[in-house]
């Protein structure tokens, strides 16, 4: 459940027109003079990606950055995190702004004279058209500082993908390091690549926007057997069989047809040889849903029906789930009526398309169920260049245009929203 705001704040969109009069061109004009070197700072972080927690080079890149602009910033947050803070000169609430650093174990296979030069690394969700985004909002801001009635802190995190098996990361450890309760924003913003769209075009969702994702391992323990005697035993890799077939019911049979939910079985282990009957398999999956009610009743009879199906069959099974999973992605109501009117002055009516909700997940969530939030996807693909790949697949390549489309409409984002702040 979202906290209170620390006072009361009032949303005017008539303050919106006005910042759309007085600055929305100078914004444009000041990102129309950056492009290329925005272009070329997406490149080299695209060069240089880092797997989750290991993100130092990626992390003192943007530390340079920063400093060599004069902006104020904090690093070694949940690691390797970046916090920048630009305090304007006039009183004003407190907001921050989210970039993710980390890239993808996917090897780069698109030959591009920015080419990945980790092995085996790449930045194949966007999180370096991301963090570009998050500096050109930060020098943005830093130049109005003059102006800008509030303080606004812009953070890079690390570990989005999630971090290593045995390792603590991400938004829960931001958390855990009590990040949020010494900001204390008042609300939050972030953005995400998403090649359904075009270069130009955003698009988001009023209330329940990403899944959550509940990472799931079974081991069922049956009995070992020869291959030829398998009466002797209790075959595991049946079993599992079963119960991979019988976690598909939950969908199609024992949650409200209305409601989305995903059970996935993505890996199934067990067994040395063509004819042992192995003691044991293990089968690792992910369940996704849009509704905290319905995530709830799906984890229950996972459970339920992973048990009882091994029973059943003479063996018995082991259910764990991991910790760390990510809720719910909900963006605020009111935020988002805010959000859609600020986004359509910078990049058009047409161009902000609502409704956009996906069975994905990220652990930005975590920030949107503390603070008031407005998450949205930012168009990236470009069928005349031939960009349309999706992200997580080695052939995902963004429209560079989108730096520009992303940076203006996450600054006029901010400048919109503290200034139509009322206390």
């Amino acid at each position: 459940m979202k906290t209170a705001a620390a006072t009361l704040l009032v949303l005017s969109l008539p303050a919106l027109a006005t910042h759309a009069a007085d600055s929305r061109t100078s914004v444009a004009a000041d990102l129309s003079a950056m492009k290329q070197s925005l272009v070329e700072t997406r490149r080299e972080l695209h060069m240089y990606p880092e797997l989750s927690n290991r993100e130092a080079e990626t992390s003192k890149r943007i530390a340079a950055w920063l400093t060599a602009r004069g902006i104020p910033h904090e690093t070694g947050i949940a690691r390797h995190g970046v916090a920048a803070t630009i305090k304007g000169a006039k009183p004003g609430p407190t907001i921050a702004v989210r970039a993710d650093i980390d890239g993808l174990p996917i090897e780069e296979t698109l030959d591009l004279p920015y080419k990945s030069k980790n092995r085996g690394v790449k930045h194949a969700c966007g999180h370096d058209v991301h963090t570009t985004i998050a500096l050109a909002t930060a020098e943005l801001l830093w130049k109005r500082r003059a102006s800008l009635p509030g303080t606004v802190v812009v953070f890079f995190q690390p570990a989005e993908e999630g971090p290593p098996p045995g390792e603590n990361g991400g938004a829960p450890l931001m958390i855990e390091e009590g990040f949020l309760d010494r900001v204390k924003p008042e609300a939050m913003f972030a953005l995400h690549v998403w090649p359904p769209l075009r270069a130009g075009e955003a698009g988001f969702n009023a209330g329940p926007m990403w899944a959550s994702s509940d990472r799931f391992k079974i081991t069922v323990n049956g009995k070992g057997s020869h291959g030829a005697q398998p009466h002797l035993g209790i075959d595991p890799i049946v079993v599992g069989a079963q119960i991979v077939m019988a976690l598909q019911t939950i969908d199609s049979r024992r949650v409200d047809p209305l409601q989305p939910v995903v059970v996935t079985v993505g890996s199934f282990h067990g067994g040395t040889r063509f004819n042992i009957v192995p003691p044991s398999v293990e089968l690792e999956g992910t369940i996704r849903t849009l509704s905290p009610a319905v995530r709830a009743q799906t984890i229950e009879l996972l459970k339920k029906l992973t048990t009882e199906t091994a029973v059943a069959h003479g063996a018995t099974a082991e259910v764990w789930l991991d910790p760390s999973a990510n809720p719910v992605l909900v963006n605020d109501e009111k935020l988002s009526a805010f959000g859609r009117a600020s986004l359509e002055k910078t990049l058009g009516a047409g161009r902000v398309k609502a409704g956009i909700q996906a069975m994905v997940a990220e652990d930005f969530a975590l920030f949107a169920e503390r603070v008031p939030s407005f998450y949205f996807m930012l168009g990236v693909s470009n069928p005349e260049k031939g960009l349309t790949a999706n992200v997580h697949t080695a052939a995902f390549e963004p429209d560079e245009d989108a730096i520009v489309h992303g940076a203006a409409a996450m600054t006029n984002l901010v400048l919109d929203y503290l200034g139509s702040v009322k206390k």
